[in-house]
């Protein structure tokens, strides 16, 4: 019988960290959305618009028979930089921090581990935050599933997903459901 977990996290554009988690094995649901602020139900625009506090975000189902939570962490951390404060990229604001969303003790634990775990792995200081879990707001239905569907027409899509799935198939193969699919 799996273990479900739930896991939130914050890298960036959630069309790109959905559509990375999305290729992970294990995780069984990624949904995009808002967390971190402090207006009731934002819409798009106004998350954008840098003033509600929120981070754009997933919240992902995992089993974590398959995956652990501390894998999810590494490839979070291999996937964005997490050595831009409020930025990812062209993407500048509050909205695209880098930010993990622990959902009790043992998460919260385990974050600070990944964090001093993959400090070595960047030339700058990882800034990522580890912020207390608040109310999750899914993002608007258009958002769900972005890069299989309008996202493969986004030019930014196009240049930001494919290098990040790339490196989620070369440096985590056995964790890629396309990587085990070529097997």
């Amino acid at each position: 019988m799996a273990t479900t977990e739930t896991a939130i996290l914050a890298g960036g554009c959630f069309w790109c960290t959905e559509a990375v988690y999305k290729d992970v094995i294990g995780v069984e649901r990624v949904e995009s959305g808002y967390i971190g602020g402090s207006v009731p139900n934002p819409t798009y625009r106004q998350v954008c618009g840098g003033d509600t506090g929120h981070a754009e975000a997933i919240r992902m189902t995992f089993d974590s028979d398959q995956v652990r939570y501390a894998d999810l962490l590494d490839i979070f951390f291999a996937t964005h930089d997490p050595t831009t404060l409020n930025r990812q990229g062209g993407d500048v604001g509050t909205q695209y921090r880098s930010a993990i969303f622990p959902l009790d003790a043992t998460q919260e634990a385990e974050a600070k581990a990944a964090v001093a775990r993959n400090a070595a792995n960047w030339p700058n200081p990882i800034v990522t935050t580890i912020e207390p879990i608040g109310e999750w707001y899914p993002a608007e239905d258009y958002h769900q599933q972005y890069w299989e569907g309008e996202g493969q027409r986004n030019p930014y899509c196009l240049a930001v997903i494919p290098p990040k799935l790339q490196k989620l198939r070369k440096s985590f193969a056995a964790r890629s459901k396309a990587a085990a699919e070529k097997v």
